[in-house]
């Protein structure tokens, strides 16, 4: 079983002890990142391991390997050398591992760690991206067969995280540790089991005194917690949530807390990928059984299905695949769970008599579109590539215009309800508004369906303007209640639904 590996990066001991004693629960080891410390805490390491009550990788990291150490290699051997020497008779209190790069060349170090039992690891970090020959590169580590390949890399894009995976599995033979840096890896920090990864590497964001030390993205309470980083096997089946650029923290922490609670033997996780069609290929050699499709997929997805549902048919947008023998099958539950929150919303039973406008064109708001028509409202449909909203409208017979002023000055004619259905000022962009010519005068009711950040820029205006307003969390777990059903393949338990609310999981 892959285990959590806690990389201490603080400027001292004092408080890298600190760090590891508030995250003790989720971390079954800890790497003590020497060329982190000040020069003076340097003197002091030998006693760390047993200070930490738990096994303690000695890593000093030098600056071309992306860390913070500067001075020449004999300086570092002797300070590896003080962290092993006067080694005990009880293992518990040295060091359980020596952190070497492939071309370090001490055979003394290697003899004192072997005699006191010290594990080797031999590591091998690509700072700029993802090796082709990485399976080789796996393999080649190893100076003895008592050692553990290490691999750092850093991918660029989704295919890079397909080498890896691939990599992984031509493998398997081999004791090693993979150790993906940036965004594109989180997943297999999460997936550190099916890679065959000896161990899984964390930091705290916010904790440690030099944040650039941090390889990884996730830490280990939100390894465990979040990710159910204990109970992922071999059999685990993986869901996923994908998109680009995908910054999500709803849909995994619903789902999982879904999955513990009803102990299905379950992982969901994010994926971002900056191609689909990279995406569809790690799913299949990953087997991935179900992923959620966000922006800016929904439509793009379509080409890749052996089968349709008829919502997707109608808006033209899937946000659900499942895997099926015959090939992707899709489905759209954003529809479902848009109309559930628009009727929640506004307290109606259907739209009939409501001018409403919708912004966008993209997945979202085609699905939108299509429940507004079925629930029997009159709209807008607004867009800044007017051709677009043109050719949307026409399928349900609704006005449309571009965004600018024209279109501005229809909208008092539909501002009953105002529903904002593009990315535009999410997170990355959060001071952007498409509305932003448009005065709110508080009688609008106002829906974002962007829910990180709660609040965006339009809908601050709109609620400075005194208008009602919501984003598109409810939205979202409602059609992830939805979504549950054809993943798993049964009903969402109504006893849950108030267990892992909005309240309950953000």
């Amino acid at each position: 079983m892959s285990k959590i590996c806690l990389s201490l990066t603080a400027k001292t001991i004092a408080r890298d002890l600190e760090i590891l004693e508030k995250y003790r629960a989720w971390a079954d080891m800890a790497e003590l990142r020497v060329d982190c410390l000040d020069q003076d805490e340097r003197f002091y390491i030998r006693r760390f391991p047993a200070l930490a009550g738990i096994p303690v990788i000695l890593s000093i990291r030098r600056s071309v390997d992306g860390g913070e150490f500067t001075k020449g290699e004999g300086a570092r051997i002797v300070l590896f050398s003080k962290g092993l020497a006067f080694a005990e008779v009880d293992q518990r209190r040295n060091f359980g591992y020596l952190d070497l790069e492939e071309d370090v060349d001490a055979p003394g170090l290697l003899e004192v760690s072997r005699a006191f039992g010290t594990k080797i690891i031999r590591s091998f970090y690509n700072l700029k991206g993802v090796d082709d020959d990485l399976p080789v590169r796996i393999r080649s580590l190893r100076q003895s067969g008592d050692e553990i390949a290490k691999v750092v890399v850093t991918p660029r894009t989704l295919e890079d995280m397909l080498k890896v995976y691939r990599a992984a599995a031509e493998t398997t033979d081999a004791e090693k540790i993979i150790t993906c840096r940036g965004d594109f890896g989180a997943n297999a920090q999460i997936l550190a089991e099916r890679l065959g990864s000896h161990l899984s590497y964390c930091s705290i964001k916010g904790e440690n005194d030099v944040t650039s030390a941090s390889d990884v993205q996730l830490d280990p309470k939100e390894l465990v917690e979040t990710f159910r980083f204990r109970n992922i096997t071999k059999n685990t089946k993986v869901f996923a949530v994908t998109g680009f650029p995908l910054k999500v923290a709803i849909s995994p922490r619903f789902y999982n807390r879904v999955f513990s609670i009803e102990e299905i033997d379950a992982v969901y996780l994010p994926v971002p990928a900056d191609s689909f069609d990279s995406m569809i290929r790690l799913a299949d050699d990953i087997g991935i059984a179900g992923i959620s499709v966000t922006v800016p997929y929904k439509e793009a997805v379509i080409p890749y299905l052996s089968w349709e549902s008829q919502r997707v048919k109608l808006t033209g947008a899937c946000n659900t695949l499942i895997a099926a023998e015959q090939g992707w099958m899709g489905y759209n539950t954003d529809a479902r769970g848009f109309a559930g929150s628009i009727l929640s919303f506004t307290g109606l039973k259907n739209l009939k008599g409501k001018k409403i406008t919708i912004v966008g064109t993209g997945g979202a708001a085609r699905a939108v579109t299509a429940v507004v028509s079925q629930l029997m409202g009159r709209a807008l449909i607004l867009n800044r590539t007017v051709v677009k909203a043109r050719s949307l409208a026409a399928l349900y017979g609704f006005s449309w215009g571009g965004l600018d002023s024209q279109g501005f000055k229809m909208m008092k004619r539909y501002s009953d309800i105002i529903i904002q259905a593009t990315p535009v000022g999410m997170e990355g962009r959060p001071d952007e508004d498409p509305l932003d010519f448009y005065q709110f005068t508080g009688k609008e009711q106002v829906m974002d369906l962007i829910y990180q950040p709660e609040k965006t820029r339009c809908l601050r205006r709109a609620e400075e303007a005194g208008c009602k307003i919501i984003n598109g969390s409810d939205m979202l777990l409602r059609q992830a209640r939805y979504q549950y059903r054809y993943f798993i393949g049964k009903e969402f338990p109504p006893s849950l639904v108030d267990r892992v609310g909005l309240n309950e999981i953000v």
